[in-house]
């Protein structure tokens, strides 16, 4: 079997999120599409040449071009769809309407009149603006069969961890669905990183990205989130995995040494990570030596929290029959499917035995 936990599909040129978005807001939104805005160009524009559809849809908005490669050529069983289409960084209540917008959409059409075969799933678009105006998107949407976690903008004022979104985590951990971080490039103070902005696009998407997840990730373990919501599960996507290593030694080393500055948390930070925390593959450190990469895999026992991605269909999108075969034996099959069989409670269909 093979959970991809990124995908992103797109609207149609002939598609508009207006028509989802709570009356009251349509006049005050502005469309945008669902792709990047900002002032770092992918290559290709972000898309995965073979992806755009022979009519000029965007890639990722055929539904039938979709699910052949996706499902048909990369041989996916279950895919999660993750689809942000921004938001306002003033108006809490403008972006609490344009995040209503997005998951009218996707259940309608990615998780309903596409999902005839039932093997799409979604995260369901959350206000970070306002938690109470997440929180109630969370009530609005509990038992949806195809929303299986959260899916939140991780460029914000202050770290996740901190008191104000206690409110989110709660229903978040109450609901069993996990939240999920999402690299955002929508707008130009959400390109700022500790030290400025990147004058070029590789800086941003291979390097300064990570950081807010550093910073994030973090702040869930030190405030105490894990201790205080034990069941609340949270997913980083699309932001690497090399750096987990060196931050969790970083942090085992503090508790050691200055465990009086650590207020909330009853035990190790490793803990935490093993229990609470997952990270998705894509885009997948590719040191020369394949070796390196299994010495990367072992230091954090990629086993317990990796899951396995494509990214489809954006121009980097990782092929699982390329990266899935660089895994050692022991990791590839947790990897491919069981971790997120296991989070998001997908059915597993056992190999026969001969």
């Amino acid at each position: 079997m093979l959970i991809d936990c990124d995908v992103h599909p797109q609207l149609r040129k002939d598609e508009s999120l207006v028509e989802y978005v709570p009356e009251m807001f349509r006049d005050r939104f502005v469309e945008g599409g669902t792709g990047l805005a900002g002032s770092y160009p992918a290559p290709n524009k972000g898309r995965r040449v073979d992806s755009i559809p022979d009519d000029g849809n965007p890639s990722g908005s055929d539904p039938a071009l979709f699910e052949r490669q996706l499902l048909g050529d990369a041989g996916v069983d279950y895919a999660i769809h993750l689809c942000d289409v921004g938001g306002s960084a003033i108006d809490p209540d403008l972006d609490g309407a344009i995040k209503r917008g997005m998951n009218n959409w996707m259940a309608s059409k990615w998780l309903g009149e596409y999902n005839r075969h039932g093997r799409y799933r979604g995260a369901l678009n959350v206000s970070m603006a306002s938690p109470e105006l997440a929180v109630r998107e969370i009530e609005d949407w509990a038992g949806h069969p195809n929303f299986v976690q959260l899916l939140g903008n991780p460029k914000v004022n202050l770290p996740f961890g901190h008191r104000h979104y206690h409110p989110i985590w709660e229903a978040a951990a109450r609901h069993n669905m996990p939240f999920s971080i999402h690299k955002a490039s929508v707008g130009l103070p959400a390109l700022l990183t500790p030290a400025g902005y990147c004058s070029y696009y590789p800086e941003i998407h291979s390097v300064a990205e990570p950081t807010v997840y550093v910073a994030h990730l973090m702040s869930f373990i030190c405030e105490g989130v894990f201790d205080k919501y034990p069941n609340f599960k949270v997913v980083f996507v699309e932001g690497g995995f090399g750096w987990v290593a060196p931050l969790i030694w970083r942090l085992e080393k503090m508790w050691d040494a200055v465990r009086i500055e650590f207020p909330h948390i009853k035990r190790r930070p490793s803990d935490y990570l093993y229990e609470n925390v997952r990270f998705t593959t894509q885009p997948i450190e590719e040191p020369e030596r394949r070796r390196d990469l299994n010495t990367l895999l072992d230091m954090i026992d990629a086993e317990r929290i990796l899951m396995f991605a494509t990214d489809y269909p954006h121009w980097d999108y990782d092929d699982p029959q390329r990266v899935l075969t660089r895994l050692a034996d022991g990791a590839r099959e947790r990897i491919a499917y069981r971790n997120a069989a296991e989070l998001y409670k997908f059915p597993v269909i056992e190999p026969t035995k001969h």
